[in-house]
């Protein structure tokens, strides 16, 4: 990932939030939205693929219709902090970790899972997640609702 930021433009601004919206938009649509040409479009979206302002699509999932009903986030205190890289491979294996960040103040690492149901986070939590070495302990903070769920304003 690119750490330098690139220099956007309220057309490129324009163009970001018409595909955050919806990513199949036609480049000719925003192009007459826009008052520029499809090609106007065009390279700048590659410009900004390029750059890694883009960096790729994804189709969103309704997880409670594909039978996840439990969101819990979980923060993670390590044994020692050189135990970082090896516990993050073990969690990445774990299919029901969706989220890891690497974190200051009380955890080491916060992680989100998703899981079916409440029996099916504590089989998580006691064969998998506490089970990993480096695992001193563990807190976990189970979502009620999510009422804000948005991408950044570009």
């Amino acid at each position: 990932m690119s750490s330098a930021v690139s220099k956007t433009d309220d057309l490129d601004k324009d163009i970001l939030k018409t595909l955050m919206d919806d990513a199949r938009t036609p480049y000719a649509e925003m192009a007459k939205q826009f008052n520029v040409s499809p090609a106007t479009i065009h390279v700048r979206i590659e410009k900004m693929k390029a750059a890694e302002i883009i960096q790729g699509t994804e189709v969103i999932v309704d997880t409670k219709k594909l039978g996840y009903d439990v969101c819990c986030f979980i923060g993670i205190n390590l044994n020692a902090a050189r135990d970082y890289q090896s516990a993050l491979k073990k969690l990445d294996a774990l299919e029901e970790v969706v989220e890891a960040y690497y974190t200051t103040g009380a955890y080491n690492i916060f992680v989100k899972l998703m899981c079916r149901s409440i029996e099916d986070l504590q089989r998580v939590l006691i064969n998998k997640l506490q089970a990993i070495d480096e695992v001193q302990s563990t807190e976990t903070l189970i979502s009620l609702q999510n009422p804000i769920n948005r991408n950044v304003n570009p």
